[in-house]
């Protein structure tokens, strides 16, 4: 069965944009949790820009829904999730100057560090993601560190989905949702977990939820965005229905 990981982060933007203790994040996650989502995800990101240090301790302190913590793969945020504990730690890639996370992760470049990551955090009893794009190269470099779980990047999927006027079968989409399915096939080919995510909304996820084998889809400010007029139970429950509806029809 495909799950839903609701990404919370735009919930404590929109604190943060007052420096306030509202809108809290752990009343986000339990409203997801309500709606349908299976776990919530976080990034704790070296700027702080959004969720806290004391928000992901109170996440995993009082909630009980499945935590994701999205992280650079540096010393300070290995410590973090080791006495955190969550049930999952993506690696991402991390600039201080972009908006949000910038295509995938490069293994390649950095294979025998991102393995002394992966090491440790399973060591603590940690499952390690890895984000990444569509690329065979990085997914084989993500079995080779030790990664259980590869989330394969879908902002050229959305992009080209939202320039093509939304049509699900222009062919630039379907060359996009392609590599897509080639990614998820030797994700799985390899023995890891195929997850994605990244731009995806009310009217894209119908693609992507229908690929085989996809576990999870990870998505975030969408939802939060649609909260803000339906609310956000409302908001993951939509998501939630059309991803299961089409993941019952499959490919």
């Amino acid at each position: 069965m495909i799950e839903l990981g609701v990404n919370i982060d735009h919930v404590a933007t929109l604190r943060q944009a007052r420096l306030t203790y509202e809108p809290d994040p752990v009343w986000a996650a339990v409203e997801a949790h309500l709606g349908g989502a299976d776990g919530i995800t976080v990034h704790l990101r070296e700027d702080r820009r959004h969720i806290q240090d004391a928000d992901v301790r109170r996440l995993r302190d009082l909630t009980q829904v499945k935590l994701n913590l999205e992280m650079a793969a540096t010393d300070e945020m290995v410590g973090i999730a080791c006495s955190l504990k969550p049930e999952m730690a993506m690696l991402v890639p991390e600039g201080r100057h972009e908006v949000t996370t910038e295509g995938g992760l490069d293994i390649l470049s950095q294979e025998a560090r991102l393995k002394a990551v992966i090491a440790k955090l399973a060591a603590a009893g940690i499952m390690t993601s890895v984000f990444i794009d569509a690329e065979i190269p990085q997914i084989e470099a993500a079995a080779r560190i030790g990664a259980r779980v590869c989330e394969i990047h879908t902002g050229p999927y959305a992009h080209a989905f939202h320039a093509c006027g939304r049509d699900a079968e222009a062919s630039a989409v379907l060359v996009e949702l392609d590599k897509v399915r080639q990614a998820g096939q030797a994700v799985r080919a390899l023995g890891m977990r195929f997850n994605a995510g990244h731009a995806l909304n009310y009217y894209n996820v119908q693609p992507l939820a229908r690929l085989a084998g996809v576990r999870e889809l990870h998505i975030g400010h969408a939802i939060v965005s649609r909260s803000v007029f339906v609310g956000l139970r409302e908001a993951v429950r939509e998501m939630k229905t059309l991803m299961r509806e089409a993941a019952q029809k499959g490919e």
